[in-house]
């Protein structure tokens, strides 16, 4: 299907009556909605309100092609040299979230669930008994918790024999499947 000149003039006319993109497609045949809205964004008829002609588009179009450019705006005046009992206006406070670069590690985050000291006590005990495994050495019998930064060279995982039905060793689950709190059991 081509766009000849009277299917884009009724496409025009449709679209400045306020017609809709699937009327217009019906009306023309043999075009879809999509391709009624990509002729009308190429034609630059995409900003209608609400059922204007396109005459009145045409003559703004127009209007704003031959208006006459702007004139460059006047110089600010120059500042006042300050005298040195005028203390400086105060300056905003502005809150600016630290950005981290790529490789380093994120800072402590808080935690609505506080990790059983034993539990962390006993994962640091595991992790120095860990196989420390690449992610292409890692089986389903072999503990796929992450340590380190995966950005870094020094990334691992614990490699260590799996607790059944776990993706981790007995220790990374009882850091990685923490009990509900007392609070969200009353709940249920």
């Amino acid at each position: 299907m081509s766009w000849s000149d009277e299917r884009v003039e009724l496409l025009k006319k449709m679209w400045g009556e306020g017609q809709s993109a699937s009327q217009i497609a019906k009306e023309l045949g043999g075009v879809t909605r999509n391709a009624v809205i990509g002729k009308v964004h190429r034609l630059g008829l995409s900003n209608r309100n609400g059922g204007g002609s396109d005459k009145s588009d045409a003559k703004a179009k127009t209007a704003a092609k031959t208006a006459k450019p702007k004139a460059a705006p006047k110089p600010a005046p120059k500042p006042q040299p300050k005298t040195e009992s005028a203390a400086p206006p105060p300056q905003p406070v502005t809150r600016i979230k630290p950005i981290i670069p790529a490789g380093q590690p994120l800072p402590p985050q808080p935690s609505t669930n506080e990790i059983d000291p034993a539990a962390l006590a006993k994962v640091n005990e595991v992790e120095k008994k860990a196989k420390k495994l690449t992610l292409m050495e890692l089986t389903e019998r072999t503990c796929k918790w992450p340590v380190g930064d995966p950005a870094t060279p020094d990334f691992w995982f614990c490699g260590l024999p799996v607790q059944a039905g776990k993706p981790y060793c007995e220790a990374h689950v009882g850091v990685a499947f923490q009990p509900m709190s007392s609070r969200r059991d009353r709940r249920r």
